[in-house]
């Protein structure tokens, strides 16, 4: 038996089409793995950095996708659950070893050994995926095209809110506005903090105001008041210090991104003086995605989608690098 899937036939830029378009034999789980037939699976910026070659191959010509949405259609001999027919997401963190002592400590993030989907393993951009079941989420019946964003967009913007210390009814700035920012958002106003959106694009600064912001302008511009945390969701190094700057004294920035182009020099006095903080983040724990999951439900997230077919997975990457949609975009697999 077989399937569709895009693999990454020669990492290279999008507009070259490094994606193609294959047959492959439907994948086998592991005795701890569960089989997935997707279902949705939503295009996030790092498919964008794996299939440009920003981030060094781990598996040669791998299937890209990890905000996968999906049904248990099989299960391997030592899995106890998610049981088959449940409807399953599937995320970027795909296993940890579990021994180290970042594991042992709560912080299976910086796992050493750690696997991601769609970059270590073969992804969502298949009818077939193969997931570790202690690292799938269960999901509610919902919209496949709104379940899928929150699958890493709105994990990793959960996580990166958290590194940002917002205080209670904080001043928090974002920069970009993608689809995990635009989630972001949604959880840190609904919790009480005024947002200051700084992206290109008039699109994205007009959904931003839809969503509740205080504020929005271009990247670079200064917010109108200054700013206890910020989060730079763009993978553009030269606006840690324009957010450096932006901060008021002790201020938290976060990068959010697993990539970022090289940061421009500090200038100690105006961009890190009177005990201003950054940040990294780094992929997200499974307790992040519990916790996210949890503040979705509660706060009723409603994500802004642009569904794509199976077939346009390579547009939806273009679209994506060149800004032409707010929001997020999905792939139509199997619905």
């Amino acid at each position: 038996m077989t399937m569709r899937a895009w693999i990454v036939e020669r990492p290279g830029l999008v507009e070259g089409n490094p994606l193609r378009w294959v047959e492959l034999p439907i994948p086998q789980p592991a005795a701890d793995e569960v089989l997935i037939r997707v279902i949705a699976c939503g295009v996030c910026r790092t498919d964008l950095h794996v299939t440009e070659g920003d981030l060094p191959v781990h598996k040669a010509q791998v299937v890209p996708g990890h905000e996968i949405v999906g049904e248990v259609v099989a299960a391997g001999s030592a899995v106890t659950g998610p049981a088959e027919g449940s409807l399953v997401g599937a995320a970027w963190l795909r296993r940890t070893c579990g021994q180290c002592r970042y594991c042992l400590g709560g912080k299976e993030n910086l796992c050493p050994r750690s696997e991601y989907t769609g970059w270590d393993a073969d992804g969502g951009y298949a009818e077939y995926v193969c997931a570790p079941a202690g690292f799938c989420y269960e999901l509610p019946p919902s919209d496949p095209a709104d379940l899928a964003p929150l699958l890493c967009a709105g994990i990793i913007g959960y996580r990166a809110l958290q590194r940002a210390a917002v205080p209670e009814g904080g001043r928090l700035g974002l920069y970009g506005f993608g689809g995990s920012a635009h989630l972001c958002a949604q959880v840190a106003i609904a919790e009480g903090a005024r947002v200051h959106v700084l992206t290109r694009g008039g699109p994205a600064q007009q959904l931003a105001l839809r969503l509740g912001a205080s504020s929005a302008a271009d990247a670079y511009a200064s917010p109108p008041e200054s700013l206890d945390s910020a989060i730079i969701f763009a993978p553009v190094g030269d606006l840690v210090p324009v957010a450096m700057r932006a901060l008021d004294r002790g201020g938290t920035c976060a990068v959010a991104g697993i990539h970022l182009t090289d940061i421009p020099r500090l200038e100690y006095q105006t961009e890190l003086f009177y005990e201003k903080q950054l940040r990294s983040v780094t992929s997200n724990t499974r307790a992040d995605g519990r916790a996210f999951l949890a503040a979705a439900s509660r706060h009723q997230l409603r994500p802004t989608t642009h569904v794509y077919p199976f077939d346009q997975a390579p547009a939806a990457l273009r679209d994506l690098k060149a800004g032409r949609f707010d929001g997020a975009a999905v792939l139509r697999i199997g619905w």
